[in-house]
């Protein structure tokens, strides 16, 4: 006499159970997507080069100290190097946002 009544409550309780995945999927595959952050530049070159585009190119802030400069710009460029299998354009884009992010140009006429 039992073993019928089992046999509902775990026909019952297997339902309930499968609609509840059912509605956790289907409430999953609704969500809105979220782009991803991501972690470096992406996209070309401007024709001049300016401090944010430099920035985005190390990986640092605007406004960062000459330590955090010179260290990101060793960081990438270990990454980079044309020696190491890097490109040399991408190596003088990289020394080139080292020096708009330390106040130097290209043209300039000063030794440093």
């Amino acid at each position: 006499m039992t073993t019928p009544i089992v046999a509902g409550v775990s026909v019952a309780a297997a339902a309930l159970g499968g609609r509840y995945l059912i509605q956790a999927w289907q409430a999953f595959k609704a969500r809105p997507v979220v782009p991803r952050v991501r972690r470096f530049y992406e996209g070309g070159f401007e024709q001049m080069m300016t401090r944010r585009e430099a920035a985005l190119i190390l990986g640092i802030r605007e406004h960062a100290a000459m330590e955090k400069i010179k260290e990101a710009h060793r960081r990438v460029m270990m990454a980079n190097h044309p020696d190491s299998g890097g490109n040399k354009y991408l190596a003088q884009k990289i020394n080139e946002a080292k020096d708009v992010m330390m106040g130097r140009t290209k043209g300039s006429d000063s030794a440093l």
